[in-house]
């Protein structure tokens, strides 16, 4: 009996190891799972990033020209305001004054003038008549134009005094938005006054981003030679990673050369109806060719390294992983250039690498984008 019950336990024991092995084989034959995606034809323009600084179109400080204390601050702060639109009121008094007095100076002069000319009217009928002599007759002309003369100054006297007049209202010089008000109603301003605020125009907006002297004079060889079109789309990605909706347009090559960084700068134009570019901002710079550059591609997850360079797991149309040698030509948003050994539509590995090995059998799932 104790020998029989012994050969049951054994048998139990053996049966039970048997199917472990066979449950271990059986898991170690199912095909690992591994997320896959085609090698496609795209549009992988050719861009190149730079940092890139917003500056305002237009911005200038606001100042009194002529002095007199203010009477009126005719904005609100951080408004958009139009050119000519008013934007301080200096007492005007004794500018109006000075315009008037000269005015009556003039009417003077006029008179004076017109007496002189009836003089040498006078004194022409004379000498004709050998009544005077010609010393007389010369001053009578000389009368005259001293007359004409008064009359040129004081209107001159008079359009000063009218200009400064008009100083005393002091309008914006284009459409931008104004600043923060460096002075208030009752303040004594004057030419010395400094800045009474800051007028900014928004639209269209600058950018100016530098450039390696280097990478410029490369890409001028390519648009000599034909490899790469003359200009560009220029995109700008702001602080908080939103892409601006607009391309800007190039519009300025600096002639000469930053001697501390060794860069050329550039400038681009964009419009910015929305105000969302602020002077000042730094931005992310894209610049992209403009044709469109259709090349095959995949992700860049994909692509593995060793010794012997860049390698894929491809995986066929019968499940079985291939390890394919390809040459990379360049990566960009995200994906890698192929520039050989790899076709369209062939599937390759862009997670689960580290699971398989040539000649496995796999369980591919397309990527979620693909």
């Amino acid at each position: 009996m104790r020998v029989s019950s012994v050969l049951v336990s054994a048998f139990s024991s053996a049966l039970f190891v048997a199917i472990i092995f066979v449950a271990d084989v059986a898991y170690s034959q199912q095909a690992p799972a591994v997320t896959v995606a085609p090698a496609k034809m795209m549009d992988l323009r050719e861009t190149t990033d730079f940092t890139g600084r917003v500056i305002a179109i237009q911005k200038v400080d606001i100042r009194a020209r002529v002095a007199g204390f203010l009477e009126a601050v005719k904005f609100t702060e951080g408004q958009t305001v139009s050119a000519g639109t008013v934007l301080y009121e200096v007492e005007d008094g004794t500018y109006r004054a000075a315009v008037q007095e000269i005015q009556g100076s003039i009417e003077a002069a006029e008179a004076a003038r017109d007496l002189a000319v009836i003089e040498q009217r006078r004194s022409q009928q004379l000498f004709a008549n050998r009544t005077i002599p010609q010393a007389q007759l010369d001053i009578a002309n000389a009368q005259v134009k001293k007359a004409e003369a008064e009359l040129v100054r004081l209107r001159g006297s008079k359009a000063s005094a009218e200009l400064n007049l008009s100083y005393t209202r002091i309008v914006a010089p284009f459409d931008g938005i104004i600043g923060l008000s460096a002075v208030d109603v009752g303040a004594l301003v004057g030419p010395d006054s400094g800045s009474l605020a800051t007028l900014t125009r928004l639209d269209p907006i600058y950018v100016n981003f530098p450039v390696a002297t280097s990478l410029f004079l490369t890409y001028r060889e390519r648009v000599l030679r034909g490899e790469a079109p003359p200009g560009g789309n220029v995109g700008i990605t702001l602080p908080n990673g939103t892409i601006y909706p607009s391309k800007g347009e190039i519009n300025f090559v600096s002639s000469d050369v930053a001697q501390g960084t060794d860069t050329i700068l550039v400038r681009a134009e964009f419009a910015n109806p929305d105000k969302l570019l602020l002077d000042g901002t730094l931005v992310r710079v894209t610049f992209e060719q403009l044709d469109r550059q259709d090349v095959l591609a995949i992700p860049q997850e994909a692509v593995q390294r060793d010794q012997q360079g860049a390698f894929v797991m491809v995986v066929g149309a019968d499940s079985k992983v291939e390890l394919r040698r390809i040459e990379v030509a360049r990566s960009t948003r995200g994906q890698s250039v192929i520039a050989k050994g790899l076709k369209e539509d062939e599937r390759v590995i862009t997670d689960g690498v580290g699971k398989v090995r040539p000649g496995m059998v796999v369980d591919a799932a397309p990527a979620a984008d693909g």
